[in-house]
């Protein structure tokens, strides 16, 4: 029989902080397909020529462009309102042994996508051997989590307060449709703004060019 997990340590931490996410906003989930064709093959041009770019950094690089139009959607909760952040830090779920971190890219908007991926490969490079910063680990303005390599499409993740949204990807099908999901605050966030940024999301990805 294996061995009870108990929720001390590092794990009681992020059990504490689900929880408190869970009870203290108002979680609501939408999901929509992104047509990855073209997202694909661009990726792979890359690869070709030397530039290794994840789907986590396409990702950031559409959200960098995108948000700016929705400030809500890159805010914090701050003793009882919603304020928009200036800068764009995209948190990035990793998942380690037993534990769940997420580290953040700092100013999204003003790098190019290689600067992005070149960044999000040190946090995942750093976070196995607890070389992430406090600043690293608590100034993220929104995140992400990427199940792209399981066969999960679409799933509700758990906001990251004091964040007002978080994106989910889902694996590409074989229709070459890659699965995007948003979880909002909905005591801040409507319906209908949701699907305004789910669409420019979607919009945003499947417009890249193969030039990093």
């Amino acid at each position: 029989m294996s061995a009870p997990l108990k929720f001390t340590g590092i794990r009681g931490v992020i059990a504490r902080r689900m929880l408190e996410s869970m009870q203290t906003t108002a979680q609501l989930s939408f999901f929509a397909d992104a047509d990855a064709r073209e997202l694909t093959e661009a990726r792979q041009a890359w690869k070709d020529a030397g530039q290794k770019i994840g789907y986590e950094d396409l990702m950031i690089h559409a959200l960098a462009r995108i948000l700016p139009r929705f400030p809500l959607f890159n805010a914090h909760e701050v003793e009882g309102a919603v304020v928009p952040q200036v800068s764009i830090n995209v948190g990035v779920a990793i998942g380690l042994p037993g534990a769940l971190v997420v580290p953040c890219v700092f100013d999204c908007a003003a790098k190019g996508l290689a600067e992005i991926a070149a960044e999000r490969a040190s946090l995942v490079e750093r976070a196995p051997i607890n070389k992430l910063s406090v600043r690293e680990m608590s100034a993220g303005t929104i995140s992400i989590s990427n199940l792209g390599l399981t066969r999960v499409r679409h799933f509700t993740p758990v906001l990251n307060r004091p964040q007002t949204a978080i994106i989910g990807l889902g694996r590409i099908g074989r229709d070459g449709m890659m699965g995007i999901s948003l979880t909002v605050d909905h005591r801040a966030i409507d319906g209908a703004p949701a699907g305004d940024f789910l669409t420019a999301l979607c919009d945003a990805l499947e417009a890249v060019q193969p030039q990093p």
